[in-house]
């Protein structure tokens, strides 16, 4: 759980300093990837990927020793982290109710961390594998498609999307049973996951560029954490504690519902993205 809370805290300080140069990478021409390479040139965004990759390392040795829900309830903690560094950096005014949302995700996350038990010990199959590799296609698709959707439907549709290539990675982390080079290259787990990832990343600095982030971010927390606890608790073994079932799915519940309530962290404020 500490690697869990680990990448939470980078992911979170990550957001701000991407949301802070999406915006500044401006409108532009050239689709979504241009977009993404134009937020590439800011240093923000760099530091927030570097932050990212730390985090990203952390996720792993996590995957590695706790079931997925409880790790991803605790990545959508990251906007709790997020708010909280908004708070302090940027000098953002959070009201009474939003403070009591980080104290909402705080206790989910106690109760997830008493009711966790370790990690599934099924490997997943390799159809599951396929089926990964598949949603992280159709995914990078979307992103590469994103700058044609319009309408209020645009920030949730790229949100959702995000969360779900978030998902696939957390996933497929989970089915890469062996390190050996060979292994590596013939898992199509291992492609699943830099697709997955890629994508995510185009479809979030999309949705943090133009939009509804409130909407975007709050897809991609639903994006990131149900579906992925469904598989690992269905196909992968992922169990709790005996007799704490209970605690982990009411934890789980109040950790998303805490993650939701503070949405509006999916970016930095506009007008410090407007600075310098």
């Amino acid at each position: 759980m500490v690697c869990a809370l680990g990448a939470a805290v980078c992911f979170g300080a990550a957001t701000v300093l991407q949301a802070v140069a999406a915006r500044q990478a401006g409108p532009g021409g050239g689709g979504e990837a241009a977009l993404l390479l134009r937020a590439l040139r800011q240093w923000r965004y760099l530091a927030g990927l570097a932050l990212d990759g730390l985090g990203f390392l952390f996720q792993i040795a996590a995957l590695r020793t706790l079931p997925i829900y409880a790790v991803g309830a605790a990545l959508a903690a990251s906007l709790a982290v997020t708010a909280v560094v908004a708070a302090r950096l940027l000098a953002v005014r959070l009201s009474g109710t939003e403070w009591g949302a980080v104290g909402v995700v705080c206790a989910g996350l106690a109760m997830l961390g008493l009711a966790s038990g370790p990690e599934g010990g099924a490997d997943g199959s390799d159809t599951l594998r396929w089926v990964m590799l598949a949603v992280a296609v159709g995914l990078l698709a979307l992103g590469f498609a994103g700058g044609r959707l319009s309408g209020p439907a645009r920030g949730p549709v790229l949100g959702l999307g995000a969360g779900l290539g978030f998902g696939v990675v957390e996933v497929s982390v989970r089915l890469i049973d062996s390190l050996a080079l060979g292994a590596l290259l013939t898992n199509p787990a291992v492609y699943a996951l830099l697709i997955g990832g890629g994508a995510a990343f185009m479809l979030l600095t999309s949705a943090l560029q133009r939009g509804s982030v409130t909407a975007a971010t709050a897809g991609m927390v639903i994006g990131e954490t149900i579906g992925p606890a469904a598989i690992g608790v269905v196909w992968l073994g992922d169990r709790t504690r005996e007799g704490l079932a209970w605690l982990a799915v009411l934890g789980f519940a109040v950790a998303v519902a805490g993650a939701l309530a503070l949405a509006r962290f999916g970016e930095a404020p506009a007008a410090e993205a407007e600075q310098e």
